[in-house]
């Protein structure tokens, strides 16, 4: 745990004239939403995924979409002649470009994508992920500096915690409160029934998904990846995602930062009660 964690406490967060915090856990505890509940003025909102999407996997997700174009030959013409331009149009409340062009793997004649073209994706997201997270510390003293917004808050992707990066995490503690948003087991359930229903692409560390890859294929009898339907892929792995992630989400709260119930944030609604889930959670840390 970083010094200026150990000289916290309740009061003193409350006392803090620029706070700076790091929300992590699963997409879907409601990250975003705690972070709509702060002051839009006073707080500067620094969304890991927009900055994954805007700057440094800008270029791959546009090639990615004029691949496509290129497929329809009256949209290929005009792009080669430069009469038309694609561009994405990401927003903190919209990240599905950046879902696109992670995609699911599996048959290529039902969306799906090959495993060395999946994973050459996946390996470009992490390494984006974690120039993002290094962008921490700048953007802390730029949305002050640049912008004079007084507070800052790191809403973190949920696959933080697959970054094996200890100094990357170090310099997160000792810029930022980090806040583990814990999801209490009726929003696991809810998180799996939303995988069920709507499938996301996410990214998976090539350990896990090398192990799992092959688990799938012998329980389902398959020869090869390229049969793979790619939604049942994505249904039958959130759940070993889940059980994979959440002593890692632990771990680093229990090193670096706080635990909060997750379950609580649909109560919130106000930037006072953010300020109270925090306050509490530092005054009831063992």
């Amino acid at each position: 745990m970083s010094r200026w964690m150990n000289a916290l406490d309740g009061a003193a967060f409350r006392a803090l004239d620029r706070k700076s915090v790091t929300l992590l856990g699963m997409s879907g505890v409601g990250k975003t939403t705690l972070c709509q509940k702060l002051s839009a003025d006073e707080w500067f909102h620094y969304s890991g995924d927009y900055r994954i999407g805007t700057r440094y996997l800008d270029e791959p997700i546009l090639d990615n979409i004029k691949r496509e174009a290129m497929k329809v030959p009256f949209i290929a013409e005009l792009l080669r002649k430069d009469s038309i331009y694609i561009c994405h149009n990401i927003t903190t409340d919209n990240l599905s470009p950046v879902s696109t062009f992670l995609g699911k793997i599996g048959n290529p004649a039902r969306g799906g994508i090959p495993v060395a073209e999946f994973k050459r994706r996946q390996a470009l997201h992490m390494e984006a992920e974690c120039h993002a997270m290094w962008d921490v510390a700048a953007f802390i003293d730029k949305a002050w500096e640049v912008y004079g917004y007084r507070h800052f808050i790191n809403d973190a992707g949920g696959s933080l915690c697959e970054l094996e990066d200890e100094r990357l995490f170090d310099m997160l503690a000792s810029r930022t409160l980090i806040v583990y948003l814990e999801a209490p087991g009726d929003m696991l359930e809810e998180l799996g029934r939303r995988a069920e229903s709507h499938p996301k692409p996410l990214y998976y560390r090539p350990d896990f998904l090398d192990d799992n890859l092959k688990a799938y294929l012998q329980e389902r009898g398959l020869g090869a990846a390229d049969e793979i339907e790619p939604d049942d892929f994505v249904r039958w792995i959130f759940p070993r995602l889940v059980h994979w992630r959440l002593p890692r989400y632990r771990a680093i709260a229990e090193r670096y930062g706080i635990t909060v119930d997750a379950g609580r944030v649909g109560g919130l609604e106000n930037e006072a009660d953010v300020i109270d889930l925090v306050a509490d959670a530092l005054d009831g840390r063992v």
